[in-house]
């Protein structure tokens, strides 16, 4: 059983648009951000379309099929008023949509366009939504590389909207959730100014969810604020053993305990270890040396895991460990599923760790979620 244990959501109009064409809907356990676009009047008018078709929560049924015909909804009502008013022709929307199952104990996702929807869990973050955009296309293809996809100048350009078409192919996921997980929803005015290592940064530093979700938009002003910005941040819990409403839902290390004064003795301490380390530093110099020409040399290597949850994941580098705690791998995306869950020969292509290009691990991994019934 889960409950929603708190959110907080901001919206701002950016430092470089005049209006803001954002909107968005908090009305726990239900939330929706929606970004317009087709001009000022008309993204406004879409996004608020979109959202209103939620406001009355959603319809009985299972959550993915509530929020999937809701979706279509939202989108025949943008359509049909763009093409019964000249002035809003060509209007459209992105929409991200979380649902919390409590008795699941599972987060449903609907999502359409470039909005995001992410997952804070044991200090991993990770993006449960697949960006509608030309350059993950492009991405996708391997037409372009991951880096040059941060800071591509088309990367603005959607493939899939509320309101172009008459009707609209929705994503949707189950995310099993744990008591503790932290969500966030957002317009892509937050993405495309700070990354995901900021935005996870942001919210493990944050002393609240309305600290979390202030210090994201102000972060992405700080970047440039080239768009509006909408984000909504909330956290679950189990109603039978809730939260602490003292403590800092987001903070891994209390604020305001004090370190006591070092005395003397402790500050002796270093300077008798200060030769010791200066020749492990000689050593480390060379040890990063060598691995920092290694690390080159295998950027285009890929295998799949375990992460620290036991759940199958996603690394770039190679599966190898160095002295001094250095690591030739980076984990780059979490699923939802467990790696104790699947079939023999499943969990052995995920714990040999055998080097794949970036194509066929991304490819392995959508195959055993979509096996697992987690949509992409």
């Amino acid at each position: 059983m889960l409950r929603v244990a708190g959110h907080s959501e901001r919206t701002d109009v950016g430092r470089q648009r005049q209006a803001n064409e954002d909107s968005y809907m908090a009305r726990s356990p239900l939330f929706v951000v929606a970004d317009g676009m087709g001009g000022a009047q008309a993204g406004e008018v879409a996004s608020l379309t979109a959202i209103q078709a939620f406001q009355a929560g959603l319809p009985e049924g299972a959550p993915e099929e509530a929020i999937e015909r809701t979706i279509a909804a939202a989108n025949r009502n943008i359509h049909d008023q763009a093409h019964a008013d000249s002035s809003l022709a060509g209007m459209g929307t992105t929409i991200t949509v979380a649902a919390v199952d409590s008795d699941a104990e599972r987060v449903v996702i609907g999502h359409v366009g470039d909005s995001r929807a992410y997952r804070l869990r044991d200090g991993i973050i990770q993006r449960l939504t697949k960006d509608h955009s030309l350059v993950e296309e492009m991405r996708r293809r391997g037409q372009i590389t991951e880096e040059q996809a941060e800071d591509h100048p088309q990367r603005s350009i959607i493939t899939r909207a509320l309101g172009p078409e008459p009707e609209v192919q929705a994503d949707l996921a189950a995310v099993p959730s744990e008591p503790g997980d932290i969500f966030l929803l957002c317009s892509d005015g937050l993405t495309t100014m700070i990354g995901d290592d900021k935005i996870r940064e942001i919210l493990m530093g944050a002393t609240s969810l309305d600290a979390a979700a202030r210090t994201l938009v102000d972060e992405a002003n700080r970047a440039g604020g080239r768009d509006n910005i909408t984000v909504i941040v909330f956290q679950v819990e189990d109603p039978v053993h809730p939260l602490d409403r003292n403590a800092q839902p987001t903070l891994l290390r209390p604020a305001g305990r004090e370190r006591r004064p070092q005395s003397r003795q402790d500050r002796e301490k270093p300077r008798s270890k200060r030769r010791a380390v200066i020749g492990m530093l000689a050593v480390a110099a060379v040890l990063l040396l060598l691995v920092g020409g290694i690390w080159t040399a295998t950027r285009q290597a890929w295998f799949l895991g375990t992460d620290t949850a036991g759940r199958v994941a996603l690394y770039r580098g190679l599966p190898y460990e160095l002295p001094f705690g250095i690591d030739l791998y980076r984990l780059k995306y979490s699923s939802a599923v467990q790696t104790t869950s699947l079939p023999a020969d499943r969990q052995r292509s995920v714990t040999d760790h055998a080097i794949r290009s970036e194509d066929d691990a991304t490819s392995l991994v959508e195959d055993i979620e979509a096996r697992e019934g987690i949509a992409g």
